[in-house]
């Protein structure tokens, strides 16, 4: 019976410090966003703040900027990561040595990767001085804008970085344990590289996909640092407008912060739900 429930009793007391400040976090974020603040003499429950910002033309236009830096560079992650694993999963010469520098920028932190952004596509950067002494144009401020831009190209390109090797490498360990003998039995009936790989490897290896790509999209829909170090003030990605809102001098717009910060909360839980219905109706067909 002690056996039986040993590892759950070792792991409760962390379990308890984990989730309590997470549950306990969120529940005093909630109360906020609802406008429940007694230090500046609000002592009533409301949704003024959920209202003010949901029709709001600033947290639409961060929000539609932050699905997109989510959405496309999970999209470009996961295709390029599905690339390089099929290309790593052959043998070839030095086969070790690109599978080393494929994780290594796995231990780089994203701000040390956006700095390294910041100084190589800034229209002041690296690349522009290059530009511009090889005479590909005539000053460095002419430089395509990648950083700081409307588009957030710099801010994609940095999660694009970082994420291949986290997708690449759940994929390769998928790889390893379908092994190859479906593709050779789908071969040897008839079917071409191609259809072996759409019709067989790619259908087995979509959970997985499936699964980092979700985790990706999250990390990215939620994460402060990068954007504001890389985007543009307006419209700013919504982690950073409910930062700015929270650190306000004016303590009436923290309960806006708190509220973005539950939608955000709620956006991705929305997400994952959506994503694990799906996967389990997938792998069911």
């Amino acid at each position: 019976m002690f056996e039986r429930w040993k590892i759950p009793l070792m792991l409760s007391p962390a379990l308890l410090i984990v989730c309590g400040l997470f549950i306990g976090g969120l529940a005093l974020g909630f109360v906020g966003s609802l406008g429940y603040m007694p230090l500046i003499g609000q002592e009533t429950f409301n949704l003024d703040a959920y209202r003010q910002i949901l029709l709001s033309e600033r947290f639409l236009l961060s929000f539609l900027l932050t699905f997109h830096i989510a959405f496309t560079s999970t999209v470009i992650a996961s295709l390029l990561a599905l690339g390089a694993a099929l290309i790593l999963r052959q043998s070839f010469l030095g086969r070790s040595v690109i599978n080393f520098l494929f994780q290594i920028n796995l231990t780089v932190p994203h701000l040390v990767g956006a700095v390294g952004i910041l100084y190589l596509f800034s229209q002041s950067g690296v690349f522009a001085r290059l530009a511009y002494e090889f005479s590909l144009i005539s000053k460095p401020s002419e430089f395509p804008a990648m950083i700081f831009d409307p588009l957030a190209i710099g801010i994609i390109m940095q999660y694009v970085w970082k994420e291949i090797p986290f997708i690449g490498l759940i994929l390769l360990a998928n790889m390893q344990t379908i092994g190859r003998d479906y593709e050779a039995v789908a071969q040897s009936l008839g079917a071409s590289r191609w259809q072996s790989f759409r019709h067989v490897l790619l259908p087995l290896l979509m959970p997985g996909l499936l699964t980092s790509g979700m985790i990706v999209f999250a990390f990215t829909f939620g994460a402060y640092e990068i954007p504001a170090l890389l985007g543009q003030n307006y419209p700013a990605a919504l982690p950073v407008l409910a930062y700015q809102a929270f650190t306000d001098v004016d303590l009436n717009a923290r309960p806006e912060a708190l509220a973005m910060a539950m939608i955000i909360a709620l956006l991705s839980a929305v997400m994952i739900y959506g994503y694990a219905r799906f996967t389990r109706r997938y792998i069911r067909k």
